[in-house]
């Protein structure tokens, strides 16, 4: 059996993935009949049917689903691949940094004039945008906060603190030193979600949210939304018009940085010796943020 070609497994997925012939030539930019004989012969080669047709649908078999999952990661590694070879062959190679604009802790001026050995190239992007990032190839490193799919991936942790409620400073619950989840139950996050009745505890921040800092503030401080967020974001932002307090039983959250797990590079090795070293001098014996309602010491 001769080896699959990346063309094959592109040919494959838009159909697996389109589950309609037509549909899946046009996203490929090919007429209909070569992308049908194309998927044929991918059959013939592996000795298994991969997809049932019938005059309405296709629909994959149990073969096709694993291809699709396998296939899926091979195009993923080969583009990663494609791209860490160009960045490595330019006449200056960067190292490509994936972040969320004001999640560093405060550490990105410290770690852009202390790390030389390549010159940064930042990927600013939206939460859950930076382990993609890594994945296919756009990024070398990333700052980001936990949790995450750390899946393929190596981190190392910089920062932890706990996670606060950002609140109207006229909101009812702002009088109080804590809340509990379940008293926010039923407020809307940004991106629209509901927190969840019961207390459970929500993710350090919507994923569908794409909204920057600024409009995120504007809408609590109207009482619009509430907002989850980290402390070492918190500490940054004091507003007078909105007050910060923590929630009993929400877990901590964790700035970490992650690269790929089959990454060679000295480059990346260095950037991360360089940030665990930063994190270690900015944050050792450092108190506590206090609760900040305007910029100023909460409620007593």
């Amino acid at each position: 059996m001769s080896d699959l070609e990346t063309r094959q497994l592109r040919y494959f997925v838009a159909v697996a993935e389109e589950r309609h012939f037509g549909r899946a030539a046009q996203r490929l930019g090919m007429a209909q009949p070569p992308l049908s004989r194309a998927i044929r012969d991918l059959e013939r080669q592996l000795g298994v049917q991969l997809l049932i047709r019938t005059t309405r649908q296709v629909t994959l078999t149990a073969a096709g689903e694993t291809l699709l999952v396998d296939a899926r990661a091979a195009l993923d590694a080969v583009g990663a691949a494609q791209r860490r070879a160009r960045n490595a062959g330019r006449p200056v190679p960067t190292l490509r940094l994936a972040l969320k604009a004001d999640y560093d802790a405060g550490l990105l001026p410290t770690i852009m004039d202390a790390y030389r050995t390549l010159p940064v190239e930042l990927l600013l992007g939206g939460h859950g945008e930076q382990v993609p990032a890594l994945r296919d190839g756009r990024a070398d490193v990333a700052l980001l906060p936990t949790p995450f799919d750390d899946r393929g991936l190596d981190t190392e942790p910089l920062v932890t603190g706990p996670r606060l409620v950002a609140l109207a400073a006229t909101d009812p619950l702002a009088a109080r030193r804590t809340v509990r989840l379940s008293d926010l139950a039923g407020r809307r996050l940004p991106g629209g979600a509901p927190a969840e009745a019961g207390g459970t505890p929500p993710p350090p921040a919507d994923p569908r949210s794409r909204l920057d800092l600024s409009q995120i503030f504007n809408l609590v401080e109207v009482g619009n939304v509430v907002w989850f967020l980290p402390d070492w974001v918190a500490r940054r932002f004091p507003r007078p018009n909105i007050a910060y307090r923590p929630v009993e039983g929400l877990e901590p959250t964790t700035l970490a940085v992650a690269w790929p797990a089959d990454s060679r590079s000295p480059a990346v090795a260095a950037f991360v010796r360089a940030v665990r070293e930063i994190a270690e001098a900015a944050f050792t014996d450092e108190p506590p943020v206090p609760l900040l309602d305007g910029g100023r010491v909460g409620p007593n």
